[in-house]
């Protein structure tokens, strides 16, 4: 297996392979979200306790559960970067951190939005909105002690300790609706029971999440490159990559 793997360690290998399926990656993500916040927002019917205000779950709800399983893609590749000592699991931090803080970020901001007319306020130090601001944190904290540092390996010792000691926010940020008594309401959406929702809602909310996924992926993949450009700058298959513009680079 790791024989078979060995070729996909290469800098260069994972730079082409991401740059052919970028493309269809991000048409697809187009395709799947414009398709998804349509049918929700426009033509999915209104709710009948929460009228046309829970159409926000067609955002919430996808940056939400993408904001926890990045985090999780996360601490893995920073414990394949501390056991295996691979690189390009360490340069993955870099890719996955911003794009995971968007989502968190846009998950507290819809959130926001939602609980004003639910709850009759912005905001409320509950468990999971709490938690979920915790979570935030853990990627401010982990983009930033990966550029802390000069020694490229150093920031990514440092960032990948945090993503790991982090990863334990995430069932807090799962179960803290069972655990604690709190405002915000159960999972939309569960593994072994049938969401409480009509079909009408239920497909958009599904299209929408594959779509924010493939978003995700799309801009972790294109990051991800550029990632490997920033590391791999001065190795002779960049410059035979890009042999012309840098050579017009450096004359300028």
């Amino acid at each position: 297996m790791w024989r078979w793997l060995h070729p996909y360690a290469k800098p260069e290998v994972v730079y082409r392979l991401l740059g052919r399926w970028l493309p269809w990656v991000a048409a697809a993500a187009a395709l799947t979200l414009g398709a998804g916040l349509v049918w929700g927002l426009v033509f999915a019917p209104a709710d009948y306790q929460q009228g046309d205000s829970y159409r926000i779950i067609f955002v919430h709800v996808p940056t939400a559960m993408l904001s926890m399983s990045l985090y999780v893609a996360l601490a893995i590749s920073a414990l394949v970067g501390r056991v295996w000592q691979l690189k390009m699991a360490d340069w993955a931090l870099a890719a996955i951190a911003p794009v995971g803080a968007t989502l968190t970020f846009i998950s507290l901001a819809t959130g926001a939005i939602w609980g004003k007319p639910m709850w009759g306020t912005w905001w409320e130090w509950d468990a999971r909105l709490t938690s979920q601001l915790i979570l935030l944190f853990l990627y401010i904290g982990v983009l930033a002690l990966y550029h802390a540092f000069s020694d490229n390996r150093n920031g990514a010792k440092a960032a990948g300790i945090l993503a790991m000691v982090g990863v334990i926010n995430i069932p807090i940020i799962r179960y803290s609706v069972e655990w604690w008594n709190t405002l915000h309401q159960g999972a939309t959406l569960t593994v072994f029971e049938r969401p409480p929702m009509a079909n009408s809602m239920l497909f958009p909310l599904l299209i929408s999440i594959l779509g924010f996924g493939l978003l995700a992926a799309a801009l972790i993949f294109h990051r991800m490159r550029n990632e490997i450009l920033r590391q791999e700058l001065r190795r002779p298959w960049v410059k035979n990559e890009f042999g012309k513009e840098l050579n017009e680079a450096e004359r300028t």
